[in-house]
């Protein structure tokens, strides 16, 4: 696919991943045969100078077991679509190749799979992030914080964004809070959530703003590592998609940056409006919108 647009590609395998420090993505990874991969697509604009870049992160559980945190049997099967944030910010990529966008977007899927196995990675666990911060495992079916907080602190560090945006099947608590139409939209930058707003209405992907309420984050403290992954279980705090956000927060160095928690929308029970049966590819139209926009801007100010 990548060939066929002219978009730059990039693999780490498991050996390099454990090399260079995604200490996220090879602890959930490491319970599975199938070894964890970060993928790099880019789209580079031809003939143009530009200096904005924009940066789009995507959770790829490829099934989620829950790993020794074993999910209930009833909640497996829908697991196979927890890839659903890599899937959505690779249409993405494609589409701003199509586009012919004017300034670089870059999409990172962050793969693996949340499996059980001699290896896998432990409640308890003291996991180091790519950007050096501990994290202390609570839970291992909480694993696409994880496996985001290395794709985001790379693409904070490595690639200089403009704007970041992930995109996760993420939290029980969003689909919980907003039901299975709408997204959770989180974010520290207002310009960027008025875009992602405007995004919204252009493209018929209903999101719902959430707070990123800083008396929460006395829940991420550990005693052990620097950050908790997750609320302690007496704690009974409830907030669970907040509290992911902020956790996801201490990644992105003050780089502007949206938090997009697709859990309740990836996926219809039945054939419903516009989508057929099954998953929704939620999140495609309104990236793609998001470039649209801003790319139109971006000739406006160039012209």
């Amino acid at each position: 696919m990548a060939a066929a647009r002219g978009l730059d590609v990039e693999v780490w395998d498991p050996a390099r991943l454990a090399a260079e420090g995604f200490g996220g993505l090879t602890a959930v990874g490491s319970g599975s045969a199938n070894g964890p991969r970060m993928v790099r697509v880019t789209y580079r604009p031809a003939g143009v100078e530009t200096t904005d870049r924009v940066v789009l992160v995507g959770k790829g559980i490829t099934f989620d077991s829950g790993g020794i945190s074993l999910k209930p049997r009833e909640s497996m099967p829908p697991m196979k679509m927890d890839m659903a944030g890599s899937a959505v910010v690779l249409a993405a990529v494609q589409a701003a190749a199509e586009l012919q966008v004017p300034f670089e977007v870059t999409a990172l899927l962050a793969l693996a799979e949340n499996a059980i196995g001699a290896a896998s990675y432990r409640p308890g666990d003291i996991v180091r992030t790519y950007n050096g911060t501990t994290v202390e495992i609570g839970n291992t079916d909480a694993e696409g914080r994880m496996v985001l907080a290395d794709a985001l602190a790379y693409a904070v560090q490595e690639l200089k964004p403009s704007a970041v945006i992930d995109v996760a099947t993420l939290t029980g608590a969003a689909m919980l809070g907003l039901g299975k139409r709408h997204a959770a939209l989180f974010g520290n930058d207002p310009e960027l959530l008025t875009a992602l707003e405007a995004a919204a209405s252009a493209s018929g992907e209903p999101l719902w703003q959430l707070p990123l309420v800083p008396d929460y984050e006395y829940l991420l403290e550990s005693a052990t590592a620097d950050l908790a992954h997750v609320a302690p279980v007496k704690a009974k705090a409830g907030g669970g998609a907040i509290l992911a956000a902020l956790f996801l927060e201490k990644f992105v160095d003050g780089t502007p940056w949206i938090h997009l928690d697709i859990a309740g929308p990836m996926e219809v029970s039945s054939d419903t409006h516009e989508y057929s049966k099954g998953a929704t590819g939620f999140g495609a139209r309104l990236l793609i919108a998001f470039l649209r926009a801003r790319a139109a801007r971006a000739r406006a100010e160039t012209a």
